[in-house]
């Protein structure tokens, strides 16, 4: 790829896991506000419940780390957290329909593993005797490898997970050094061998970051290479975000050398090269699944979603309820934001509050391009007629919700990143990597801006 393709597109804009973004939240959301919302989400599609839980606690804080993550000060501070979040389902589920069903649970951090593994059986517990749960639903869970032990895993086994997403984030050890993660005392090999030989059905996904320092294109394909030889269900390629003026932490990787653009380019499209010579397909963004993944049937199908926890299929979307300090709430008219810092989550809790921060209600327009971006983001392909149709608009109108302009789109056509034509954007397969640029075409908000979103590249 030429490096003034790559200089031209890598400018700060957003990830678009939400629309609006996050950065667009407003204060002032209530509790009143919070319960009245989840009501009526019981009358709006999807109908099925999926649910986030943020357990925060690291045992130390790794330098790529955009997460909201804190280290584990005492195990009283995380007995009281978990009994806060526990508290929090309690009072939300009481608004939510008992005929609706749990499509998909995800934890998330921090790292979830980090913590004694029977609090993650009694939140499961907990969830589980409140609503009912579709057939086969996705129940997952992030873990860094350093913390797994055969033991660890038979206990999650045994709460019903049936997802790892193991946090490798790469296999060079000086790589991990430099950005203060801990290396798998077991080989992640192994690791996922023994998952499998619990129960094949249970599915696996290794994650990566490129862009870190220490990172160059031979030693991140080495990486690579040997994720493709423990033959995961899933592998993802993260990106990595640096948003120093977010995360101060961040800072310290700049001191000891960030790959240039140019660099990270390349040692994502080699990584890809090789990941799709050896049977993966991509999936969006940055996931990688074998042929039989229900994410490929799904793309195939033009029918893959994807909310907070990253892309999902019909069978398992549901609209979103997040619990835990920082969580965001994702329904199918709005977005709540719970408060970000650890002690006050627990003292709203403690104290029979809602420990709403902040949030969003989607008007007409919102929603309209929202759905316009997600299925660009999610499908690589929107076709302006349809999403007309299914809003029951003109197609003029949906042009002006989103500032829709052939004008816009000509460099993207020019530098042969998608195409356009009987009202149908296809973006192709150079063009995936620069999607959040193609999508931001059609947010009427987007403004770049430094110092506000990450670069694309």
């Amino acid at each position: 790829m030429e490096n003034k393709i790559i200089d031209k597109y890598n400018i700060p804009v957003p990830r678009y896991t939400s629309y609006p973004p996050a950065n667009h939240f407003k204060d002032g959301f209530s509790e009143k506000d919070y319960i009245s919302l989840v009501k009526d989400s019981n009358d709006q599609q999807p109908s099925h419940v999926a649910i986030y839980i943020h357990i925060p606690f690291c045992k130390k804080i790794c330098f790529y780390c955009g997460c909201n993550a804190c280290t584990m000060k005492s195990e009283q501070l995380i007995k009281e957290y978990i009994q806060a979040l526990k508290k929090e389902i309690s009072f939300i589920v009481k608004s939510i329909n008992k005929e609706r069903k749990i499509s998909q649970i995800h934890y998330g951090g921090g790292t979830p593993n980090a913590i004694d593994v029977n609090y993650l059986k009694e939140i499961n517990s907990l969830i589980f005797s409140e609503l009912e749960l579709i057939e086969n639903p996705e129940i997952a869970i992030e873990c860094n490898p350093a913390y797994l032990n055969y033991t660890y895993i038979d206990q999650l086994l045994e709460a019903k997970f049936n997802r790892f997403s193991l946090g490798v984030q790469d296999f060079n050890l000086d790589v991990l050094k430099s950005v203060n993660r801990e290396p798998s005392v077991l080989p992640v090999h192994d690791l996922v061998s023994y998952i499998k030989s619990k129960n094949s059905e249970i599915a696996v996904n290794l994650d990566f970051i490129y862009g870190l320092p220490g990172q160059n294109t031979e030693s991140f394909l080495n990486t690579i290479s040997e994720a493709i030889k423990i033959k995961p269900d899933r592998l993802v390629t993260f990106s990595y975000a640096h948003v120093p003026w977010m995360k101060k932490h961040q800072q310290i990787l700049e001191k000891r050398g960030l790959p240039s653009s140019e660099l990270k380019m390349e040692m994502f499209l080699e990584a890809r090269e090789l990941l799709l010579k050896s049977g993966y397909i991509p999936i969006g963004l940055d996931h990688y699944v074998l042929a039989e993944d229900e994410l490929n049937l799904a793309l195939n199908q033009h029918s893959l979603h994807r909310n907070f926890q990253g892309y999902c299929t019909r069978r398992t979307t549901g609209q979103v309820y997040a619990f835990g300090v920082s969580s965001i709430s994702q329904l199918e008219k709005a977005y709540i934001q719970n408060v970000k810092e650890l002690d006050q989550y627990i003292e709203m809790i403690n104290n029979d509050t809602l420990p709403v921060e902040k949030g969003l209600i989607h008007n007409h327009e919102q929603v309209v391009v929202r759905d316009a971006i997600t299925e660009l983001m999610c499908n690589q392909k929107l076709n302006l007629e349809d999403l007309a149709h299914k809003f029951n608009i003109g197609i003029n109108e949906l042009k002006d919700i989103t500032g829709f302009q052939e004008e816009k789109l000509k460099d993207f056509i020019r530098d042969k990143l998608m195409t356009f034509s009987n009202s149908e954007m296809i973006v192709t397969d150079l063009g995936s990597l620069f999607v959040r640029n193609i999508a931001a075409s059609l947010d009427p908000e987007y403004k770049q801006q430094l110092n506000k979103y990450s670069k694309t590249v």
